[in-house]
């Protein structure tokens, strides 16, 4: 059996954010000790690093339910899953996207600067005023 910190430790996952997919249904409600410490088995320890590792591939807690769910009917088409994975790699695709304009507006804003008085700032002048962009980079950072 392993403690919640041996969990952490093993998995690179905080203490808290375990704590926390228990509350949200991602992780089962561990057994506990005669003191009252969780206890977890190995089928928690995969069951956390499938978490840990769709979390770090950007899926959404929404769709890593789904595919906890897909991934315990082991005869069932993996198409559902497929389709998960496609929807969260075009959100990436639009992700970068945005993030390349953001990039060349920063770059521009920064190659126009000259260097001059504040007044005169050019990059502070299309900060002021957003027509002046010459990308769509409405959505970052939003």
């Amino acid at each position: 059996m392993l403690s919640i910190g041996t969990m952490s430790r093993r998995t690179g996952t905080n203490v808290q954010t375990i704590r926390y997919y228990e509350e949200i249904g991602l992780m089962p409600e561990p057994g506990r000790s005669t003191g009252g410490q969780r206890r977890y088995d190995e089928s928690d320890l995969n069951r956390l690093s499938f978490i840990r590792h769709s979390r770090q591939l950007g899926f959404p807690l929404d769709a890593i339910r789904e595919l906890l769910a897909l991934s315990d009917g082991p005869d069932q088409s993996c198409e559902e899953v497929d389709a998960i994975a496609t929807r969260q790699l075009k959100q990436v695709e639009q992700r970068i996207e945005r993030l390349v304009a953001l990039r060349t507006e920063l770059e521009r804003m920064t190659r126009e600067c000259s260097g001059g008085n504040i007044t005169e700032c050019r990059i502070l002048g299309v900060l002021r005023n957003h027509s002046e962009c010459l990308t769509n980079h409405d959505e970052i950072g939003a």
